[in-house]
């Protein structure tokens, strides 16, 4: 049985006053690090194997890695680091950097816009900061628990609507080569949203996705599966814009979870109703 929306994520943990001392000079991090990737952006770059694929990629992430990793280590030099980026389900205790270098990274290979960097500091498990940015916009999203999220100083919030079927959804893909029940069960939740919501929108990074909600451009987010390093920044994202994140079946989430949803709190219920038909 679904639960109610009451029962879905909200953020309940509030940083502390030197939490809030970090998010500038993270933003200004994943800023600097954006500007080194938009020097490599403009004309598609081609590849004929797989493993030509995975060198271009990893030349984007260690450019971008080169500028983040010292200055995120400055910050607080006893968080340890998540190194895969496409890694899922809980991590140990105590703090951990939960960067993107390249969210989005074959976007940025074929010179499509939808790429992003993502730093995101994890405490046992909570997100307590995060900053995203947009180099070619120029925008960045940041978001401290418990006290808000904004779009360049300016406060986030998610959309009003409270009618599915008066709504943008969207979902994203995890990762390339997921198994096949996971691929099914991607299929049929979008066959079940194209019934009941107003517009269906499917492409990568699901982080891009998640800052639309958060700043009330659509209405609802839901992936299968799926990385922390994309997972996270979004969800304390939406959570601070007043968003509820859940799973896919309205339970709590976690970076353990099998399936991801946020929304806005008027149709989140629906969401899940729709999704766990």
């Amino acid at each position: 049985m679904p639960k109610s929306p009451q029962q879905a994520v909200t953020s309940t943990f509030t940083a502390s006053a030197h939490d809030a001392e970090l998010l500038e000079p993270t933003a200004a991090a994943v800023r600097a690090a954006g500007s080194a990737l938009l020097e490599r952006y403009g004309d598609v770059v081609r590849y004929e194997t797989r493993e030509e694929l995975m060198r271009a990629l990893a030349a984007n992430d260690d450019v971008a890695l080169g500028i983040l990793r010292p200055r995120l280590t400055e910050l607080r030099p006893d968080a340890r680091w998540v190194e895969e980026e496409l890694e899922g389900g809980a991590l140990p205790p105590g703090e951990w950097w939960v960067v993107d270098p390249a969210e989005g990274n074959v976007n940025h290979l074929h010179a499509l816009p939808d790429w992003a960097v993502t730093a995101t500091l994890v405490r046992d498990n909570q997100p307590v900061l995060t900053a995203v940015h947009l180099p070619l916009s120029g925008e960045t999203y940041t978001a401290l628990a418990g006290r808000g999220a904004h779009l360049d100083g300016r406060p986030l919030k998610v959309a009003p609507t409270t009618d599915l079927g008066l709504s943008i959804v969207a979902t994203s893909q995890a990762r390339p080569d997921e198994n096949e029940e996971v691929v099914r069960q991607v299929g049929s939740s979008i066959t079940a949203m194209l019934f009941d919501a107003l517009v269906v929108r499917t492409s990568v990074p699901a982080t891009l996705h998640l800052l639309n909600l958060a700043a009330g451009r659509i209405d609802a987010f839901w992936q299968f599966a799926g990385a922390r390093a994309d997972l996270l920044p979004g969800a304390l994202l939406v959570a601070e814009a007043g968003g509820r994140v859940s799973d896919a079946e309205g339970r709590h989430w976690t970076p353990q979870s099998g399936s991801f949803l946020a929304a806005a709190p008027g149709v989140h219920a629906e969401a899940v109703a729709t999704l766990s038909r």
